[in-house]
């Protein structure tokens, strides 16, 4: 397995973030300068997908404060994510720099290595992104996902403005949504309710 596609649910929707995971730096609003991955190419192909599950906001984000955006592969529902076509070695060091690990250290190796084995869900510790799930498939090319391994116990909590933004940008440019569809798409999720409301959201994409 030489390539899979890492699916984005959260900030990384939007690829000029994302490219702070691959080639390094800060991105716009955030608190973190990221490292980036050993090979800092950008992704082969992208493509806006929809997998089953659900999004929740949870915890406290030490890059955007607020809560962080996780997967739950057992919720109803489907949730829209963007596949990024990357090297093993690539997802095993965005991973890492998710649970701030060094980019080729053990921990990126290591799931990197693993990656053949996972055909559901895998939790490789007890860490907000230490749980790795496998989503589906396309193009005969393997998807997966980084999310906790029990979204289900966290306490959900309203993501801040700057976090948001670049989630909404990320959906209008994954799946051409318009602003008020990004906006229902959020407003479904836990933790986002308790703070923002529908037009509010509609104003992230203005």
């Amino acid at each position: 397995m030489d390539l899979v596609w890492y699916v984005a649910y959260g900030s990384n929707l939007a690829l000029g973030r994302f490219r702070c995971y691959l080639a390094g730096g800060r991105p716009v609003g955030g608190a973190r300068v990221y490292p980036g991955c050993r090979d800092p190419r950008g992704p082969a192909r992208l493509a806006g997908v929809e997998v089953p599950g659900g999004l929740v906001f949870a915890g406290e984000s030490r890059v955007w404060g607020g809560g962080s955006a996780f997967y739950d592969p057992a919720a109803p529902g489907r949730v829209a994510g963007r596949a990024y076509l990357l090297t093993t070695e690539q997802l095993g060091d965005v991973a890492a720099q998710e649970m701030r690990r060094e980019p080729g250290g053990e921990y990126a190796r290591e799931l990197a290595a693993l990656l053949p084995e996972v055909d559901a869900v895998h939790a490789m510790g007890p860490g907000r992104y230490e749980t790795v799930a496998r989503v589906g498939e396309r193009d005969g090319v393997p998807m997966f996902t980084v999310t906790h391994g029990t979204v289900a116990d966290l306490e959900p909590r309203a993501p801040t403005l700057p976090y948001l933004r670049w989630i909404a940008a990320g959906l209008i440019e994954a799946h051409a949504w318009s602003a008020h569809r990004v906006a229902e798409y959020l407003l479904s999720a836990p933790g986002v309710s308790d703070v923002w409301t529908l037009d509010e959201l509609v104003g992230l994409s203005a």
